[in-house]
């Protein structure tokens, strides 16, 4: 694969690099509306594919928030093109990666030394080359190991990239008024900590001690003296990345299994520690020969505060949504509903949400649920497709919500699409069994 010797990291280069993607996108609907002059039956699918290869190919030689964008995007199968999910999933484990020189000036800038110094053996070539940061193998004493190195000037670039999105991501979710501006931080925090391995070795460290008596889960051991602000190292997982696995898997007593680890690691963060692993993606787990489920990045972590997740989980419960009261109490509390709402935008959005509610929030109304039947992924589907069709939707202003419902429903959304890519049938509640005795559901 091609390496990177070099990456923009100033401002002007990197909004440079954004206007001529944009330029080939416009170029593209040019030339799809002169072939339907001529073919009025032509279909958008090769205007999406196009559009998606020149986005990617932008987006990859900027890498960090850029490429962090399209990577969350791919997790949306139900809202995006096909074209597009399966261009942006690339982002997940498969970019150009950093050249050997720009390797070993980033060893040496942050550990003080190069690779070669520092371990027995270093394989210049990375082995996983992602949104943020790439991965090689090593060798020191025998043992092997993972070796994840930030890419130059990401860091540093998260602030103006937001800046340049923000105008756009405005227009597409019709975000009126200042209290926009707290999405956008958001993202921006949460960003920031992805850059800081610092506290991603802090919260691996811990995610590993707190979820260690789940089973069916391992996780690897991290190292704080081969580890820097931009590089981190950890034990080498042996193991096949989670989308490699369900493509050719066809044991469902091993899918139940995984299934069931999975759902009860998220749901021990979730309820137990309010603390959770806000990037469930396929690049961050694997399964071990053994048929473990392999967990290996932390570095975006949502805490999750008691004033929202009550009001959350509350909604959860199906007599809840179905009382009118405690339903347009809860929406209040959740700042979806506003003082400032007239009253057809109360009737309007407690309708909208009370559909949305009552189906994303089915897999919590039994003691089991089978993440194998389609159905409930095809009602999502629907329903996503029924409102992304709603003029009136796009009239309202859509700056409602509590900040903290960005990254709580990506886990949801992110932790769904995982169970069903495995077709897991599991016990709901089963993550109690590993819960504290002091802990009080």
């Amino acid at each position: 694969m091609k390496t990177i010797d070099h990456i923009p990291t100033n401002k002007i280069q990197r909004a440079s690099k954004l206007v001529q993607t944009g330029a080939k996108i416009g170029v593209n609907y040019v030339k799809y509306y002169g072939e339907k002059v001529v073919n009025p039956s032509l279909s958008k699918e090769k205007l999406n594919e196009d559009n998606a290869e020149d986005i990617y190919d932008g987006l990859k030689s900027l890498k960090g928030s850029a490429l962090k964008v399209a990577q969350m995007l791919s997790m949306e199968k139900n809202i995006l093109p096909k074209a597009y999910v399966e261009k942006f999933s690339l982002s997940q484990f498969s970019v150009p990666p950093l050249s050997a020189p720009l390797v070993r000036k980033t060893f040496k800038k942050y550990l003080g030394k190069y690779p070669e110094d520092l371990f027995d053996t270093f394989a210049a070539q990375s082995v996983n080359a992602a949104s943020i940061g790439q991965v090689h193998k090593a060798e020191l004493d025998g043992k092997k190991l993972a070796v994840k190195i930030q890419y130059p000037g990401v860091a540093d670039s998260i602030s103006s990239d937001l800046a340049l999105v923000k105008p756009i991501a405005s227009r597409m979710f019709n975000l009126q008024g200042e209290g926009k501006e707290k999405y956008f931080q958001e993202v921006e925090d949460k960003l920031l900590e992805e850059t800081d391995y610092h506290l991603e070795l802090r919260q691996s460290v811990a995610m590993t001690k707190d979820c260690a008596t789940i089973p069916n889960l391992r996780f690897p051991k991290y190292y704080p003296e081969l580890s820097s602000e931009r590089i981190l190292t950890m034990d080498w997982m042996q193991g096949e990345h989670l989308s490699e696995f369900v493509s050719h898997n066809q044991d469902t007593e091993v899918a139940n299994r995984l299934g069931q680890a999975l759902w009860d690691f998220y749901m021990f963060q979730m309820h137990v520690l309010k603390r959770v692993h806000a990037d469930p993606h396929p690049g961050n787990f694997l399964v071990s020969p053994e048929g473990e489920l392999i967990a290996i990045d932390f570095g975006c972590i949502k805490h999750v505060p008691q004033s929202f997740y009550v009001p959350y989980f509350e909604l959860a419960e199906k007599d809840n949504i179905n009382d009118a009261v405690i339903f347009k109490q809860k929406l209040f509390e959740l700042e979806i509903l506003r003082e400032d709402d007239n009253p057809s935008a109360i009737v309007f959005f407690s309708e909208l949400f009370h559909e949305m509610l009552s189906l994303f929030t089915t897999p919590f109304h039994s003691e089991t649920f089978d993440f194998s039947d389609s159905t409930f992924f095809d009602q999502i589907a629907t329903l996503s497709e029924k409102y992304s069709k709603d003029t009136q939707i796009r009239k309202m202003n859509g700056n409602r919500g509590s900040k903290h419902f960005l990254y709580i429903n990506r886990t949801f959304f992110g932790l769904y699409n995982l169970m069903h890519d495995l077709g897991a049938k599991i016990e709901v509640n089963n993550f109690k069994k590993y819960a504290p005795k002091e802990w009080v559901a």
